[in-house]
């Protein structure tokens, strides 16, 4: 089965863009959740750069931080914190406790020092301004507070605290629930308990409560955000039992809550001051494009039914239009193929097709042109061969009777017969002779002009001069028969071939004077129209039928009994001048007037 252009393009470019239209689509969904996350753990570390260098330079306390903290994340929806060395949050001015020590067992150093207490490693900031029962109500300015923690890095860390000392195990007590896991697990890495506590000694502590502050308005969700603050105590946890070395500092960390990825980023900063260096730690979560990705996959369905539609509109519209200049050029091929050359390709392009359309253009105009010349070669020998016919069939037929007139004459003296009329058949033989000769010559001439091969030269002469010097040399003829010319001619410079127009006018004046009877007129005229002159020659006497009027250019014509082979000529004279003036371009004719005949011919001006 014979499939067209049109489709073969179709089908392509329909495949085509379905097929672009899959990748993208298995592109979107298999590599689109990690472009996102490239893009967006690229963008956050910009972001983190920018907040290290400017924004937390400005942070001089807890409300100011907390404003800082919230533009970032409303920014990048990321949420970000600055640490200490210690890992603790900084610029917790805010929502913290005071406490002065009384007794310190297993380190007296720490005697009646005051210490400050970050609330929010132990408690929840909304346990302030709710009624839970376990939001220690015991926490409060004035009331005594004990302990627990371990002597890390020359600095005392709180793991627990209570009312008192014996209920730093009971279900109301405060503890960084962080650290103590962390604990339980790096207990298990030494042989003995004991070996654990020579490296990090236990310290009891009991104290007052001198400070509390607790934020108010907006610098309350700084404290909010448990996941932020979990994911800090675990790795101030990890920072302080040396779980998180130097070298991992910079990296992102995968994490997954409740099913919600997150990015973890922890990057060490240098204090304003010149202090010890801090961490900016930074939690982002990647829930947005878990969602994106599962609504795009539901939108791609409404999508992808979208863009067929489209994609197999546009493939047949884009392959009709491409198409439609191939299937021009090859529809005018075809009438090329069948010799049909009229139809042309419209080039409206500049590209391959364009070249294509006008080289097919260029190839039927020669093709045509070649054609033209061969059917014209053609013509011209099938003319030839015709004048070569006509020439054998017109000498043979006209010389029967000058050869049937010599045979007849050459018998008689043969024979002996009127031997004194000797003289008169030897005149009769030479003018039959010299009868054939000029026959011959006119059908020579006759058949050149006939052939198509011959090229006629054209000058430039004047008419009226060419017609008084071929009136002098007939002027004897016409004297024979004592005929009267009136010539009316006017000073005109023509172009033609001087010589065979000549031959024209000695062959109609010839005529008029044989056709002419005697004492009677001949008038010969020239007159102007525009660019051309008309040429008239006009003799007075008999008339010729209308019926005839065309015949008479024919060879070897003679219409009536007044114009026989015996009265001169050989009836060539009309069909030479015919030839002659059609060589010449020129219109010409023969009417007859009220008592003659009029021939007459148009030669152009000089420009």
């Amino acid at each position: 089965m014979k499939r067209g252009i049109v489709l073969k393009l179709f089908l392509l470019t329909s495949g085509l863009c379905l097929f672009l239209i899959a990748v993208i689509f298995v592109g979107q969904t298999v590599f689109f959740e990690r472009f996102y996350v490239h893009q967006k753990v690229k963008d956050v570390k910009t972001a983190l750069g920018v907040y290290e260098q400017g924004l937390l330079q400005r942070a001089v306390n807890g409300e100011q931080a907390g404003t800082l903290e919230q533009d970032f994340y409303e920014r990048y929806n990321t949420w970000v914190a600055p640490l200490d060395a210690m890992g603790y949050l900084k610029y917790t001015d805010d929502f913290f406790m005071e406490i002065k020590l009384d007794q310190v067992d297993g380190d007296s150093a720490f005697s009646g020092r005051t210490i400050k207490v970050p609330l929010y490693s132990f408690m929840n900031v909304e346990d302030f301004y709710s009624d839970n029962p376990f939001k220690a109500p015991w926490i409060n300015k004035g009331e005594p507070i004990a302990m627990e923690g371990l002597l890390m890095n020359d600095e005392l860390v709180i793991q627990r605290m209570g009312r008192s000392v014996s209920n730093l195990r009971e279900e109301n007590h405060l503890e960084n629930r962080q650290l103590v896991n962390k604990e339980y697990e790096v207990v298990t890495r030494y042989a003995s308990p004991g070996e654990y506590h020579e490296k990090y000694p236990s310290i009891l502590v009991k104290g007052t409560i001198t400070k509390l502050r607790i934020p108010e308005g907006a610098a309350v969700s700084r404290y909010t955000n448990q996941l932020l603050l979990e994911r800090v105590q675990a790795f101030q946890a990890d920072l302080l039992y040396g779980d998180y070395p130097q070298a991992d500092m910079g990296r992102v960390i995968d994490y997954e809550e409740n099913h919600v990825d997150y990015k973890i980023f922890i990057d060490p900063v240098q204090d304003t001051g010149g202090g010890k260096p801090g961490y900016l730690f930074a939690v982002t979560s990647l829930q947005p494009v878990n969602e994106a990705a599962g609504m795009i996959q539901q939108y791609y369905v409404y999508i992808i039914a979208a863009a067929v539609l489209l994609v197999l509109l546009v493939s047949f519209y884009y392959s009709r239009q491409i198409t439609r200049p191939l299937l021009r050029i090859n529809r005018t091929a075809q009438q090329m193929a069948a010799l049909d050359f009229s139809e042309k390709i419209p080039v409206t392009t500049h590209d391959e097709i364009g070249d294509l359309s006008r080289s097919i253009n260029e190839l039927s105009e020669r093709l045509h042109a070649y054609i033209v010349r061969l059917e014209q070669d053609i013509e011209k020998e099938k003319q030839l061969e015709h004048t070569r016919k006509e020439f054998i069939s017109g000498v043979s037929h006209e010389l029967k009777t000058p050869l049937s007139v010599i045979q007849s004459c050459l018998s008689v003296l043969k024979d002996g017969v009127a031997s004194h009329k000797r003289e008169h058949y030897f005149a009769a033989m030479e003018d039959e002779v010299n009868r054939m000769n000029l026959l011959i010559g006119d059908m020579l001439e006759l058949a050149k002009y006939e052939s198509g091969t011959y090229k006629m030269e054209i000058d430039a002469f004047y008419i009226d001069i060419l017609i008084e010097r071929i009136c002098a040399k007939l002027a004897a003829d016409m004297g024979k028969k004592q005929l009267r010319l009136h010539a009316s001619l006017q000073p005109v410079e023509v172009v033609g071939n001087e010589l065979r127009i000549e031959q024209v006018l000695v062959n109609f004046l010839t005529n008029a004077i044989l056709y002419t009877p005697e004492q009677e007129y001949i008038f010969i005229n020239t007159m102007e129209e525009h660019d051309r002159v008309k040429i008239c020659i006009e003799n007075k006497g008999a008339r010729i039928p209308e019926q005839q009027l065309e015949k008479i250019w024919d060879r070897f014509y003679r219409g009536e009994p007044s114009r026989q082979r015996s009265t001169g000529g050989t009836g060539l004279g009309l069909a030479i001048s015919k030839k002659i003036l059609e060589l010449q371009g020129v219109p010409y004719g023969v009417m007859n007037t009220r008592d003659g005949v009029l021939f007459y011919f148009y030669l152009y001006k000089k420009a």
